[in-house]
């Protein structure tokens, strides 16, 4: 398979993927499905400046040195959620945000 010598499709495939990821936001009920829906948003972002600097910009090294940096973001941010998620199902036997109420210290 050829990969798509216009910026559209691109751009298309990154709106498609971040209003995949503004749904899962809006939609599910579980931390791990907010993960997967935030890593999905910028998965879109990544792949935006990917075809901006393939087909826009003339030094290919900024977009690729972008999307390593929301890469880098993704996999920091996943870290954290995912430790985070496992303090509160220790704490509180669940993972439902919405079974939550009392996050003192």
């Amino acid at each position: 398979m050829m990969p798509s010598d216009s910026l559209t499709t691109y751009l298309i495939v990154g709106v498609f993927l971040l209003f995949v990821g503004l749904f899962g936001m809006i939609r599910h009920r579980s931390l791990i499905g907010m993960l997967i829906s935030v890593e999905l948003i910028l998965a879109g972002a990544g792949l935006n400046f990917m075809a901006f600097n393939r087909f826009t910009a003339p030094d290919p090294a900024v977009g690729q040195a972008f999307t390593l940096f929301i890469m880098g973001i993704a996999a920091a941010e996943a870290a954290i959620v995912i430790s985070l998620v496992i303090a509160v199902h220790r704490r509180f036997h669940s993972a439902d945000p919405q079974a939550i109420d009392e996050l003192r210290g």
